[in-house]
């Protein structure tokens, strides 16, 4: 190649580099939309011939809308509870996982068209069929629902009404399973949940009369109601050109009474539906295991970094709040001690909370970074006191000799006391590691999928925990056993290094 081709070409090859860089950057961004895939199909659940992917009718309209709107969807994980906060707090573009148009929901967030209308049905034992048919006939029995929902508020309306006892529950799979096995005496939810948890738990049947009506909606941060505007036309637009309706045929939850309420909400006559597909085959036990077990391993990887980089800070606090509290003038230690007792006496749930929700008006911190904070900042309290504790158990004889000798503070601390409290610390704050390891559980709240919660999704696609569960102790017990080895061998030997 003669140099002036090679120049030539090197300047179409920058060419072609700066015209792609400028269209990435005039690309539209993509659509991020939260929903919570524990709570399964056929909302939202992990596909179990993919589980890095998500499928259910609330994946299919969230896809019909990026699409309308020239973007591409981008699923982001949350724990349906925390459905709103991420809303408001903008972790996602738009809610999507079966939410419920609630006044409050409305006050709080931009909250689009109804595009799906349900029915609030009892479900009871079928041998209880032919006696409980109503709230009324269920006086002084036990009765489930999800908190926060159309159906609790009705469920604390019967209380105060009938006298039914109200049982809360974070999912819709354990209520059904209680009411087969004897613990409730109905469950109240929406008619779509009651389906397919009748398929699911055999001796169950639902009642035909409706307790209450409610709509799926989506949701968006308060400001972006220019979006939902044009999210609410793509909606409309969907239910006349019967989009929609292919949609909820496809899933299997079409009806009368949801083409009765497309009629309401739209101008033209839908026209006719796709066919509905076959349901997919069935999976041997050992292909779902295998097909989640990149799921459970990347989560795991999740754990492992979150705890170490937690413990590590909290090691690091720790260290320096015992160090103040021992060598510290009067105010430094009221200050750490303080910190101490409040992390201490309160919830590491609640610190997560009010890191992550509560400080989003001040600091947006990252989901991770927020755990990370939240985790370390409470662990540092515990090890501070177990290294307060080492420190003052190193003989006082020993320091007096070390001054004596003309060694500093900052020496006897380093080359002396220091080290002997390592060992005496080191036992305590493995166990401490391996507490903190299953505390990282908790920071689903803040939307980061941890080992626990890739399980919690797992067991409730296959609406089972035997399997899932003995996964998740497993790979729990192969990252903290190692651990706990090595700080016994550590320990045996500086003993024999001191006998």
């Amino acid at each position: 190649m003669t140099r002036g081709a090679l120049v030539l070409a090197t300047g179409a090859a920058a060419l072609l580099l700066a015209l792609a860089a400028r269209a990435a950057e005039t690309a539209p961004p993509a659509l991020r939309w939260g929903g919570d895939a524990e709570g399964g199909a056929p909302f939202v659940e992990a596909d179990p011939a993919d589980p890095s992917k998500m499928r259910g009718f609330d994946v299919e309209i969230a896809a019909l809308i990026a699409r309308r709107l020239g973007r591409t969807p981008a699923f982001v994980q949350v724990a349906f509870q925390s459905l709103d906060q991420s809303a408001a707090r903008g972790d996602f573009d738009i809610g999507l996982s079966g939410i419920e148009d609630t006044p409050s929901r409305r006050a709080a967030l931009a909250v689009t068209v109804p595009y799906y209308e349900f029915r609030e049905v009892l479900t009871v034992r079928a041998a209880d069929a032919g006696r409980f048919h109503r709230l009324a006939d269920l006086s002084g029995r036990r009765v489930g629902t999800l908190a926060g929902t159309i159906a609790w508020d009705a469920l604390v309306t019967a209380e105060k009404r009938d006298g039914i006892i109200p049982v809360s529950y974070d999912d819709d799979v354990h209520p059904y399973e209680d009411l087969a096995k004897g613990r409730l005496d109905a469950v109240l939810l929406d008619h779509v949940l009651a389906a397919r948890s009748v398929r699911r738990v055999p001796g169950l049947a639902i009642q035909p009369t409706t307790v209450a009506t409610g709509r799926y909606v989506a949701i968006l941060a308060k400001e972006n109601a220019a979006l939902r505007d044009r999210i609410d036309g793509i909606l409309m637009d969907a239910m006349r050109d019967g989009t929609l309706k292919g949609i909820f045929e496809e899933w299997r939850v079409w009806d009368e009474d949801q083409a009765a309420f497309e009629e309401k909400m739209k101008r033209k006559t839908q026209p006719d539906a796709a066919t509905s597909p076959s349901p997919p085959s069935k999976k041997s036990s050992l292909s779902i295991v295998l097909s989640y077990l990149p799921s459970l391993l990347k989560a795991s990887l999740v754990t492992i970094t979150l705890s170490c980089l937690a413990m590590a800070l909290a090691v690091a606090l720790g260290v320096c709040i015992a160090s103040g509290r021992v060598y510290g003038n009067a105010a430094v230690r009221f200050v750490l001690t303080a910190y101490v007792e409040i992390t201490r006496g309160t919830p590491v749930l609640l610190q997560l909370f009010v890191l992550y929700y509560g400080l989003s008006s001040v600091v947006r911190l990252p989901a991770f970074v927020a755990a990370l904070l939240g985790l370390g900042l409470n662990y540092a309290a515990y090890e501070s006191e177990i290294y307060r504790g080492a420190l003052e158990a190193v003989p006082k004889g020993q320091l007096e000799a070390a001054r004596t000798l003309g060694l500093t503070e900052g020496q006897v601390l380093r080359l002396v006391r220091g080290p002997q409290a390592f060992r005496l610390a080191l036992a305590p704050m493995t166990n401490d590691f391996v507490a903190l390891l299953k505390d990282s559980s908790l920071v689903s709240v803040v939307t980061v999928v941890e080992l626990t919660k890739q399980t919690a999704i797992f067991a409730t696609n296959i609406a089972s925990w035997a399997v899932p569960g003995a996964l998740c102790a497993a790979l729990y017990l192969a990252m903290s056993l190692p651990l706990a080895r090595l700080a016994r061998r550590l320990e045996g030997r500086w003993k024999a290094a001191s006998a």
